[in-house]
């Protein structure tokens, strides 16, 4: 039976660790596990870089015999399909004998989904699903969108003046907003898998795409070209947007630029999040931030984003819009 206030917490704890493997888990689920016995946490657990150890198998390792009539709070679904990489999550769970596992949300890949519940169940194991499903989905949205759509989960990051211009006519755009945005734009480089820019950002611009903040040099994500172009080295070109559904061990996609790249992602309704860093200042007559992507009625764009969240970042601000349901 679940404790409203005190399993919340928990889960949420679970939650906010699964968000430190975004971006390193390839074409895995970041997953979070927490182990509480007596109103303590003993283990914690993320899902690694590659994918390997999984979310409950590093909280159990932390948390040894503590395990056992403890509860056990994680954001998916515990595997239960056979792998070369290591055992099933489930059969570690089973043996550490939990009083109680709490779950968010099932595991949408079918060789898992629903199989790892009733294997608790079979087990005697008091198993709950459900509790903060929709926090748990949009932290692990990279996932669910490969499973559920065939293709990462797609933000397009726009950083543009108070007129909507992400330069000025002549091209300049070097630095529409401040540190403090340009910092805050870098930790989610360091949160996705590989980011994407046209054609003619990379000759105009020749962006490095990596991530330049200390400590997290490490976490350079892929770089992606669109267009016909030849790739610089080490990048990869795709030819068009629905091709990001053969890039591998992508969940997560950012899209940087420009505007035409923008616009086409918009026609082809592939966008999931608006990540929109707005800077105090107006430029006027400058290059808009996105393109003509076809709409024909003002009323056919109302009530599709909806604002999640909303800040400040020195003079700048950063507005994140996510999908309606």
């Amino acid at each position: 039976m679940l404790n409203s206030h005190s399993d919340a917490k928990f889960m949420a704890a679970a939650i906010a660790l699964s968000q430190r493997g975004r971006g390193r888990t390839g074409g895995n689920p970041n997953v979070g596990c927490i182990i509480v016995k007596d109103g303590k946490i003993v283990g914690r657990g993320w899902t690694q870089p590659g994918g390997r150890p999984h979310a409950e198998a590093m909280a159990l390792d932390e948390a040894l015999q503590s395990s056992h009539n403890a509860d056990v709070y994680v954001t998916l679904e515990p595997c239960a399909h056979e792998s070369a990489r290591g055992p099933a999550c489930v059969d570690s769970v089973i043996a550490a004998k939990p009083a109680r596992v709490v779950i968010a949300s099932l595991d949408p890949d079918e060789r898992t989904h629903r199989k790892g519940i009733d294997r608790l169940g079979d087990a005697g194991i008091s198993v709950s699903v459900g509790l903060m499903e929709k926090e748990a989905r949009q932290a692990m949205g990279g996932f669910f969108a490969r499973i559920e759509k065939n293709r990462p989960f797609v933000t397009l990051k726009l950083a543009m003046s108070l007129d909507g211009c992400i330069a000025m006519a002549n091209g300049e755009s070097k630095w529409i907003t401040g540190a403090r945005a340009r910092a805050h734009a870098h930790i989610e480089r360091a949160r996705t898998d590989a980011i994407l820019v046209g054609s003619g950002t990379v000759k105009a611009d020749q962006p490095g795409l990596d991530v330049r903040l200390d400590g997290l040099d490490d976490r350079n994500p892929l770089p992606v070209i669109l267009g016909k172009a030849d790739a610089p080295d080490h990048w990869q070109r795709i030819s068009k947007p629905e091709a990001i559904s053969g890039l591998d061990n992508v969940n997560w996609l950012l899209i940087e630029g420009g505007a035409s790249v923008a616009a086409s992602f918009l026609r082809a309704d592939m966008v999931d999040r608006l990540m929109i860093y707005r800077a105090p200042i107006i430029v006027g007559g400058g290059l808009l931030s996105v393109g003509d992507f076809g709409l024909t009625s003002l009323e056919n764009t109302h009530g599709q984003w909806d604002l999640s969240d909303r800040r400040v970042l020195g003079k700048d601000s950063l507005e994140i819009y996510d999908r309606a349901a």
